[in-house]
């Protein structure tokens, strides 16, 4: 704590964060605080607001083991491999981000609707996207996927490749070169990754209004409940979220931290 006060740029510092600090805190805390517990208990009891908060968590997790998949083998590709177009498959994984969630629910309703080819494609396994949870998949899967390729390649150009090279001299074929050594030491910033891809995919709305508005998810159904009930109806549903999301959020913090800080004190 004396470090942090050590000279007058780290005050300034500390003074700019903390305001910073507040501004997300703030308006956090008057959610949490503007509903009475008994009325927070009756949102609990709420089935549908269960199961719509179940349904995002878990949806959101099918998401990110799809990406985790797909999207591990990709970002050590990128991290490893030059090859013609690399700079475009970066960009298209990139893309994401900036495209607006609005315009991604339209793409993927044109890419997977039901008369399109993906969508018919898809329909002779029994598998329907529009208004179906696994659109809401796709959705969470579309808009959040460039945060685990990206902590996982940069997991990976943080290892050595001469740890590689070393395992292949000694005898390890390049899959078990990668499974001992390469994705061991890059296991924290694929771990980052997976959890900032959870936490975005519960929070997408804009996508997935387009493509699934029902089964609703959280965020569908607090938007739902403000339009037609108003402030009072929908506040207790944000607090309950809010403070589900924000244990979740200590538990892994608090987990991946204390795992990181073991590591570097027996390092």
């Amino acid at each position: 704590m004396r470090g942090l006060f050590a000279n007058r740029m780290r005050v300034a510092f500390f003074v700019l964060g903390l305001v910073l600090v507040l501004f997300i805190a703030w308006p956090l805390l008057r959610t949490l605080t503007a509903s009475n517990p008994a009325v927070l208990w009756e949102t609990v009891m709420d089935e549908e607001v269960r199961a719509s908060i179940l349904l995002t968590f878990g949806a959101s997790l099918v998401a990110t083991v799809i990406a985790f998949i797909t999207g591990v083998p990709l970002a050590y590709l990128l991290a490893r491999v030059d090859f013609p177009g690399k700079p475009l498959v970066e960009g298209i994984i990139d893309i994401p981000i900036v495209v607006p969630h609005s315009a991604a629910g339209i793409a993927l309703l044109m890419a997977f609707g039901r008369r399109t080819l993906l969508g018919q494609a898809f329909g002779l396994f029994g598998i329907t996207f529009v208004s179906a949870i696994p659109g809401i998949i796709i959705a969470m899967l579309f808009v959040s996927l460039s945060f685990l390729v990206n902590g996982a390649r940069e997991g990976f150009e943080a290892v050595e490749p001469r740890l590689e090279r070393v395992a292949r001299t000694l005898g390890a074929s390049p899959w078990r070169a990668f499974w001992r050594v390469s994705f061991p030491l890059a296991w924290r910033g694929i771990l980052s990754g997976m959890i900032l891809m959870w936490a975005r995919g519960l929070s997408e709305f804009g996508a997935i209004i387009i493509i699934a508005y029902h089964p609703m998810v959280a965020p569908v159904l607090l938007y739902e409940r403000f339009e037609s009930f108003g402030l009072t109806y929908s506040r207790p549903v944000a607090a309950l979220v809010i403070l589900i999301c924000l244990v979740t959020f200590v538990v892994l913090r608090t987990t991946v931290g204390g795992r990181g800080s073991r590591k570097r004190q027996r390092a």
